[in-house]
């Protein structure tokens, strides 16, 4: 009597693997070119900041 046995457990572990890769490529795909890229925000936006000046104390000892 022969017995056979092979290593294919180790197969099935790798597809799983292999298949969740596929998955989430698909997925960034899918938010890449599927919803038409990246948004497109022309807007002008135009920010002014002024910030009231601050000096530094005086040093004691430097009359």
């Amino acid at each position: 009597m022969t017995e056979n046995t092979n290593g294919s457990g180790g197969n099935v572990g790798l597809a799983f693997i292999v298949g969740g890769l596929l998955v989430v490529v698909a997925v960034l795909a899918w938010f890449m070119f599927g919803r038409g890229g990246a948004i497109d925000n022309t807007s002008d936006i135009n920010v002014e900041v002024e910030l009231p000046e601050v000096s530094a104390p005086a040093v004691p000892g430097s009359n």
